[in-house]
Order: structure tokens, then sequence, then C-alpha cells
């Protein structure tokens, strides 16, 4: 089975910043990822209504970590499941499971990156084209080669191999838009 992967919003970071906001689907499961800051809330909901996707039909949102700039718009998504690293969360329901391995649905799975905090997780997606990454442990194609706000720069190091081990044919970054991985990468 393959998900299929929209960037509704490619981030930046400089004088302001938006995180990279992404739509996953697979069969019933459709996943917006950090849904962070953005200049203005259109630029997440009208990608989705162009997509035929209303903010009801979002049945879970992913945090990559913690920081305003990627869940400041979750509550967009009122009929969701909230994902990080050490739980889901439905209404008033704390479902305390590890991020590492968890399944949302076959095509769609999360792994612990740690490093920009020590709580990033990474959505691997199956597509058709190949394993897409959705991490934080690249701000951009260009890193930053050493992120200025890692709490671990060993553990961001070790999380940026991994992901690049995994042979992924497109990484979608926080602040950024998708790229494919090369030599030139920071590692």
């Amino acid at each position: 089975m393959a998900a299929q992967l929209w960037v509704l919003n490619a981030g930046y970071v400089g004088d302001r910043v938006a995180s990279t906001v992404a739509l996953l689907r697979d069969g019933d499961t459709t996943v917006v990822v950090d849904p962070g800051m953005v200049a203005d809330r259109q630029q997440i909901l009208g990608p989705l209504a162009d997509l035929g996707v209303g903010p009801e039909d979002v049945t879970d949102v992913i945090f990559s970590h913690h920081h305003p700039d990627h869940t400041i718009n979750a509550a967009l998504f009122r009929n969701a499941r909230y994902h990080d690293h050490w739980a889901y969360y439905v209404d008033d329901q704390w479902v305390s499971r590890d991020a590492e391995g968890f399944a949302l649905s076959d095509a769609i799975r999360l792994i612990r990156t740690p490093g920009h905090t020590a709580e990033d997780i990474t959505t691997l997606v199956d597509t058709a084209d190949g394993l897409v990454a959705l991490t934080h442990v690249w701000w951009h194609a260009e890193g930053p080669p050493k992120d200025p706000f890692a709490t671990d720069g060993v553990a961001l190091s070790a999380s940026r191999a991994r992901v690049l081990a995994l042979n992924p044919v497109l990484i979608v970054p926080g602040h950024g838009p998708a790229f494919t991985p090369d030599p030139t990468t920071p590692r």
C-alpha cells in the first residue's frame, strides 16, 4: 500500500518563521504534519480545500516536536488524534505509547529522531515513489550544518544518519521545500 503526500506550506526561517505543513492520505487515514506557524491559516486550509479535505476530515495530527512554530494551528482539526513522542491524545484521553515504530496506517509510521529537541520524531511515509521522511533533523536542504538550537548535536548527527540510512527518495524538512537527499546533504 502506498500513501499520498502533499506539502501544503513550504516553511521558511529568517526574519519570519513558518513550518512546513504536509498532508498525508492512506485509505481512511488523513494526517496533517506540523500544523504550525504560517502567515495566514488559509495557507493550510486553502490547499486542504483544493484537495477536497475539510478540517473535520483530518483523522490525525503529528507534531515533529512541541515548539509553537510546529503546533500553533493544531486546533483547526477538532476530530483528530494528536501524536507526539510519547503518546497520542483524543479529546480528554492521553494514550501513552512510544512513537518509535508506531504505525498510524500501513504506510505511515513514526520513529524517534532526537537532536533538535530530545523529543523529536520523524514521520515515515511509503509512497508510490518510495519512502518519504518528514523530519526536523533538517530545517531545509542546506541543513543548517549545525542546528544552532539543537539540544544535542551528537544525537542530531545520529538521527540524520539514521534517516539517510533508510534511503528516502524525498525529505520534507521542518522549514523549507522538500528535497532529494544527496552527498551534499548535511550529516
